[in-house]
């Protein structure tokens, strides 16, 4: 179903880029204060979901496909196991950014931004899934 208000085309058509660039601000800021891979990841599928009710489905699918959000769901959980357990094959702890680099301030930065967009592309990939299957459900 397509929504036919052009005030709220137009609006949606200002505002999703806007929303996703707000979420890779998240994102990337996360390591440096509030925020990080969580709200990143919901606030980008938010925009996604907002792009696919005012524009209807499958316009959305051309954007992002629903195979894309599983296999990006996946790929963001891969990210955060395997940045948890080169700490245990460097001998440390599940997470222990300090052994990613030779300087452990350098490990700890490395290592929060890779586990912080591990969860971004794991909550957006995630909740755009759930959202695809709520509405691929309706349909049938």
């Amino acid at each position: 179903m397509i929504n036919k208000n052009p005030i709220l085309k137009e609006t949606a058509r200002v505002m999703v880029p806007v929303i996703v660039l707000y979420a890779l601000y998240i994102q990337f800021h996360g390591d440096f204060g509030p925020g990080g891979g969580f709200q990143a990841g919901v606030i980008f599928a938010i925009g996604i979901i907002l792009h696919a009710l005012i524009f209807g489905l499958e316009k959305n699918n051309q954007v992002i496909k629903p195979l894309w959000c599983q296999r990006t769901a996946a790929i963001g959980l891969l990210l955060f196991c395997l940045v948890g357990f080169i700490g245990i094959l460097k001998g440390s702890n599940f997470l222990d950014y300090n052994v990613l680099m030779q300087d452990p301030v350098a490990g700890q930065h490395i290592g929060i931004f890779l586990v912080e967009l591990g969860i971004g592309l794991g909550v957006a990939g995630m909740m755009l899934s759930i959202f695809y299957a709520l509405v691929l459900r309706g349909k049938q």
